[in-house]
């Protein structure tokens, strides 16, 4: 039983971190595909009617996307992030924008 334990011990910390860890991503390629995810929610949000005419700024970063800037009323806010939600790729949406009439 000792032997059991002392074997599959190693054996399941391993697997734990072969789990979590991102052996075949790197930095270049996570930085194409924000890049990637930022010009789909930004031409999304220019294609809202309504929208158009606001500075919105994007920013993404594995899979969270980050609205800043500044817009006219709580309901653009709200539709600004559904829209970015509804986005293929985009996992989250910190809604950061600014409501000022």
């Amino acid at each position: 039983m000792f032997k059991t334990i002392l074997v599959a011990l190693p054996l399941l910390l391993l697997s734990g971190c072969i789990q979590n860890s991102n052996l075949g991503e790197s930095a270049p390629a996570r930085y194409v595909e924000d890049s990637v995810l930022i010009a789909k929610v930004k031409t999304a949000l220019v294609q809202q009617k309504g929208l158009e005419g606001f500075s919105i700024h994007v920013n993404a970063y594995r899979g969270v996307v980050q609205l800043s800037g500044f817009i006219d009323s709580d309901v653009n806010k709200e539709l600004a992030g559904q829209i970015a939600k509804s986005v293929d790729g985009v996992d989250e949406v910190v809604n950061n924008l600014i409501v000022q009439p």
